[in-house]
């Protein structure tokens, strides 16, 4: 996790290398800030391990909580839930509305499951072969015909 933290280290190359004050000041700031995020996400107890050795859902876990630690102001989600099973997805939205809650932050999401989106989001924006078909609350989405239309297939507007 330290690695997140490094670009805002405050130290330079100099000081890294012969590991002065003013770079142990600033380590142990690292470790102690890292330590603070792998608390409020729950990592702790993996600290320890390689990311590669952990399961899928904690690798993401992992991922999303070493992205924050750069203290971003948008944080961007690409298919988070791809390849996950059904108790890791629904781990990942409980992550993503903690991160939203806790760190007032926005968040845009690139999913193809429906179930997530409309889990998650406050507002969505639907395209279709790179074209804006509908925008609006979860619910909007839901009623929108030209949405039903492009995933479920003409007629299918009327048939809901």
């Amino acid at each position: 996790m330290c690695i997140a933290y490094h670009p805002h280290a405050g130290y330079g190359l100099l000081d890294g290398i012969f590991r002065n004050k003013k770079y142990e000041t600033k380590e142990k700031e690292l470790v102690e800030r890292a330590q603070d995020f792998l608390e409020i996400f729950k990592l702790e107890n993996i600290q320890n391990e390689l990311a590669k050795n952990l399961p899928y859902g904690e690798q993401r876990r992992v991922e999303i909580a070493r992205a924050l630690a750069s203290d971003p102001t948008l944080l961007l989600l690409d298919e988070p839930a791809a390849g996950m099973n059904p108790r890791e997805i629904m781990n990942l939205m409980e992550l993503i509305h903690f991160i939203r809650d806790r760190f007032k932050l926005t968040i845009l999401l690139i999913e193809h499951q429906m179930r997530v989106v409309m889990g998650i989001c406050e507002e969505i924006t639907v395209m279709d072969f790179g074209e804006v078909i509908a925008r609006g609350n979860p619910k909007e989405i839901q009623d929108n015909p030209e949405v039903i239309e492009a995933y479920l297939g003409k007629g299918a507007a009327h048939a809901a």
